[in-house]
C-alpha cells in the first residue's frame, strides 16, 4: 500500500460537497455531503453510550444491511441529541431531502451530526444547505478537504488521509475523514470518521472487518475520558475498482484489513493528538504483557489519566503517576517485574527498572518530554503480547474551551 493525496474522495466513484448552512456557526462551512452514484454497502459501529442520538440510531438502522446506500449527510454545530421524536424527525426528513435530490432509494442516506446535546435542529437550514451542495458534487481533492472541515468543531486541523492498494489485479483506494476534539474516549466507535472505499466487498465482511480493526485504533484513544452519545465510524464499499467482490476471509479480505487497520490507526492518531488544548500527542506502549487485553487495558490507563496528561504538559517526568495507573487499571501483575521508560524524537530515559528508581537527568528528562509526541513505555516482563494507546497531554486551555462551549 502506500500514501496518496486525499481523503474521501480519493476511491473511484465518490464526491463530496460542503456549504455555510448557518445551522449554529455563522460564517463557516457547518454542513457537508459524501456521495456515491454507484450503489454502496455500508458498515458501522457506534457509540455504546446508553445515551445516543438520534443520527445515531438512524445509521445503526441503515448499516444493519438492509439496502444500498448511497450518501452521508453530516452537519456540525448541533448534535441532534437528547431531542426526542423530533429529533426522529429530522433524520427522516434529513435523509428524504438528499433522496429526493439525487433521485435516490427510501433508506440509502446516513445522517450524522456534531456539536452542542439538546438543541433542537432548524430543518429550513438544512434543507437550505442540501440543495447548495448537490449542484456542487465533485471528486476534487478539495471538494474532499471541504467536507473534512465541515464537520469540525473545537478540532484545530481538519483530519482526512487516503491509501492506494491492490486486489485482484486491480488499483483499489480508501479515503476518511474524521472530527474529534473533546469528549473522546471510544467504545466500538469513534467521534464521527467516514470512510470511503471503491473495492467490492460483501456486508458481513465489511463489517467484520471494520469491528476487527477499530478495537486497536479508534478504541485506543481518548482525549478526556467522556464517551459521546453521537460517535459513529461508518464505511462505504461501492465496488468501483472492478475486483471481485470479496466474500470470503481469503488474502484478499486480509490485505483489506491491513489497508482498513492503517488508515483507523493514523486518524486515530491524529484525533488524539488533536485534543482540545493539547500541545502533545500522549503514547502508551506496553509491551510483553501476559495477555492481550491486559496489554490494552493498561496502556489505555496510563494515557487516561488525569495526572499523567498534566505530568506531560508540565515536562515533568514524575513517573510514579504512570506506575499509579497502571497499578489501579484492574491488572493484576508484579511490579518488581515492569521496566519503564519516556521516549521521543530527544531520546529516550530509563526512569523505572523492575521495582528500582533509576538516576536520570533530569533536564535530559524535560528535553525528551517537550517534543509534539511523547512515548511511555512499560514492558511488564510477563508474557509476549502488547497494545498501544493514544491521548494527549491536559492543559489549561482544555478547561477553558469546556467552560463556555455552548456560547
Amino acid at each position: 500500500m502506500k500514501r496518496i493525496n486525499g481523503g474521501v474522495t480519493a476511491a473511484k466513484g465518490f464526491k463530496a460537497a460542503s456549504t455555510e448552512a448557518n445551522i449554529k456557526y455563522q460564517g463557516r462551512k457547518d454542513m457537508m455531503l459524501i456521495y456515491s452514484e454507484s450503489p454502496c454497502t455500508a458498515a458501522g459501529v457506534f457509540t455504546s453510550n446508553v445515551v445516543k442520538a438520534a443520527p445515531v440510531m438512524w445509521d445503526k438502522e441503515i448499516c444493519s444491511g438492509i439496502g444500498p446506500v448511497h450518501a452521508i449527510v453530516g452537519n456540525s454545530g448541533i448534535a441532534n441529541a437528547c431531542t426526542g421524536e423530533e429529533g426522529k424527525k429530522i433524520c427522516a426528513d434529513t435523509a428524504a431531502e438528499v433522496e429526493n435530490l439525487l433521485s435516490l432509494p427510501e433508506n440509502s442516506v446516513l445522517v450524522a451530526s456534531t456539536g452542542v446535546i439538546g438543541m433542537q435542529m432548524n430543518m429550513e437550514a438544512i434543507k437550505n444547505g442540501i440543495a447548495k451542495m448537490v449542484p456542487q458534487l465533485s471528486d476534487s481533492e478539495e471538494a474532499g478537504t471541504g467536507a473534512a472541515e465541515a464537520i469540525m468543531t473545537t478540532d484545530t486541523h481538519s483530519k482526512q488521509m487516503a491509501y492506494e492498494f491492490e486486489i485482484d489485479g486491480k488499483t483499489c483506494k480508501i479515503g476518511a475523514l474524521a472530527k474529534g476534539s473533546g469528549m473522546i474516549h471510544p467504545n466500538m466507535c469513534t467521534m464521527l470518521s467516514f470512510v470511503t472505499t471503491d473495492v467490492a466487498i460483501s456486508h458481513d465482511l465489511l463489517q467484520k472487518a471494520l469491528k476487527t480493526v477499530v478495537v486497536d485504533t479508534y478504541n485506543m484513544i481518548s482525549v478526556d475520558g467522556d464517551m459521546s452519545t453521537n460517535d459513529s465510524l461508518m464505511i462505504l464499499a461501492n465496488g468501483d475498482a472492478g475486483n471481485e467482490e470479496i466474500t470470503e476471509m481469503n488474502d484478499d479480505y486480509n490485505t483489506f484489513v491491513e489497508v482498513l487497520f492503517t488508515i483507523c490507526k493514523e486518524m486515530a492518531r491524529m484525533l488524539a493528538g488533536d485534543g482540545e488544548g493539547a500541545t502533545a500527542l500522549f503514547t502508551a506502549y506496553v509491551k510483553n504483557a501476559d495477555t492481550k487485553d491486559n496489554a490494552r487495558t493498561l496502556a489505555k490507563s496510563v494515557i487516561c489519566s488525569s495526572l499523567t496528561k498534566a505530568m506531560i504538559y508540565g515536562h515533568d517526568a514524575n513517573f510514579g503517576r504512570i506506575l499509579c495507573a497502571l497499578g489501579y487499571s484492574g491488572v493484576i501483575f508484579d511490579p518488581e517485574k515492569i521496566t519503564l521508560s519516556i521516549e521521543s524524537k530527544a531520546g529516550s530515559v530509563l526512569l523505572f527498572e523492575k521495582g528500582e528508581p533509576q538516576n536520570f537527568d533530569e533536564e535530559y528528562a524535560t528535553k525528551v518530554l517537550s517534543e509534539e509526541e511523547v512515548i511511555a513505555v512499560v514492558d511488564m516482563n510477563t508474557g509476549s503480547e502488547e497494545a498501544t494507546a493514544w491521548g494527549c497531554d491536559l492543559t489549561y486551555d482544555y478547561v477553558k474551551i469546556n467552560a463556555d462551549y455552548r456560547s
